[in-house]
């Protein structure tokens, strides 16, 4: 088979700031777009995987418009909608926003209008619940009718070598014959920790930052968070404090459904799964494990799996915290992305006699 970076071409949808996309483009593919409608993920997007961001509605986009970028290359479309109408909490509230479920169907959509060789789709598990959702199921089926092999599973992000317990569905679908995602890299006595990669950072406080590193920085905690992270063992929650420092809402007996908040993480295992405010000490066990303060936006976006010197924010006076919290939490791991494109890249090796 000849290079697959100058013969494959790769098409982003629902790119964020592209940590999907960094896996390819790790593994050598040739990316060159990316579609979301969230202008604030352009600069990311574009700097890192040097390709063209298109802030666009999927709704509206057609296949024309990407069978124009794929040209004659060998084409490999991906992506991940939206993950929030999908989740425990969504499944609850799901007729409030039907726009948003429906973008799995405008992805198939696409599918059917440009016919990609490779298609891969990233998602939260819950998604293959049938008895809430069958549009996951309406989403295989219409691959299969179009002539695609698929399979799907449930990834345990530490199998892989990312180091937080995130549980993703990946899809993946070919014209070429049945295609699957490599073994497993990690057991479970190899799995990457929190100690191997934040380990070696710079100790900051709370409302500090690293001046050699300004994504290296804590939020501020008030006085009464401050008490409470210092009582918080490694690895331990909210039921360390103690009984002065508890909000009246945690000691009733619902307070156990709280579990994690203000927890710290464990030295010596993954993480826990990075969400879009994952940099707040009370959005779960995002404490430091030694250190009295929630985790900064250097280790969330270290512990997503994105390389150090990945860049997400153009300069200084663009800088909001805030933002690149939430872009980093809806990203797809960088690494998970990378697993993606060796899959895909040895199924096309095992098949080259056809392209």
């Amino acid at each position: 088979m000849q290079d697959i970076k100058k013969n494959s071409a790769v098409i982003d949808l629902f790119c964020g700031i592209g940590g999907l996309s960094q896996g390819f483009v790790l593994e050598g593919y040739n990316v060159i777009s990316g579609y979301d409608n969230d202008k604030s993920c352009r600069y990311a997007f574009e700097s890192n995987n040097h390709a063209k961001f298109y802030e666009e509605d999927i709704f509206k986009l057609n296949g024309k418009d990407l069978n124009e970028q794929f040209g004659d290359k060998l084409k490999i479309l991906v992506g991940c909608a939206p993950c929030q109408p999908f989740s425990t909490y969504s499944f609850r509230v799901r007729k409030k926003d039907p726009k948003k479920i429906n973008l799995l169907y405008s992805f198939s959509r696409l599918i059917e209008e440009t016919q990609p060789t490779i298609v891969s789709m990233e998602n939260v598990p819950q998604l293959v619940d049938f008895a809430k959702f069958t549009i996951f199921q309406d989403f295989c089926d219409r691959l299969k009718s179009l002539n695609y092999f698929v399979s799907y599973q449930v990834v345990y992000c530490p199998d892989y070598g990312i180091p937080q317990k995130r549980k993703r569905l990946v899809l993946l679908a070919s014209k070429l014959g049945e295609i699957s995602l490599i073994s497993p890299t990690h057991a479970p006595d190899r799995y990457i920790t929190v100690r191997n990669i934040i380990g070696n950072l710079s100790p900051v406080k709370a409302g500090e930052y690293d001046p050699q590193d300004p994504l290296h920085r804590a939020r501020k905690l008030s006085d009464m968070n401050l008490k409470r992270i210092q009582q918080a063992k490694e690895g331990g929650t909210w039921k360390d404090w103690n009984d002065e420092l508890l909000p009246e809402c945690f000691k009733r007996k619902s307070g156990n459904t709280y579990r994690s908040v203000y927890g710290r993480m464990k030295w010596d295992e993954p993480a826990p799964t990075m969400t879009t405010h994952c940099t707040g000490l009370g959005n779960g066990r995002f404490g430091h494990p030694e250190q009295d303060r929630a985790i900064t936006l250097r280790e969330a976006a270290l512990i997503q799996s994105f390389p150090m010197e990945y860049k997400f924010y153009e300069s200084i006076d663009k800088y909001n915290p805030s933002v690149i919290c939430k872009q980093i939490g809806n990203a797809v791991p960088p690494k998970l992305g990378q697993i993606i494109a060796k899959s895909i890249k040895e199924h096309l090796n095992k098949h080259k006699e056809q392209l």
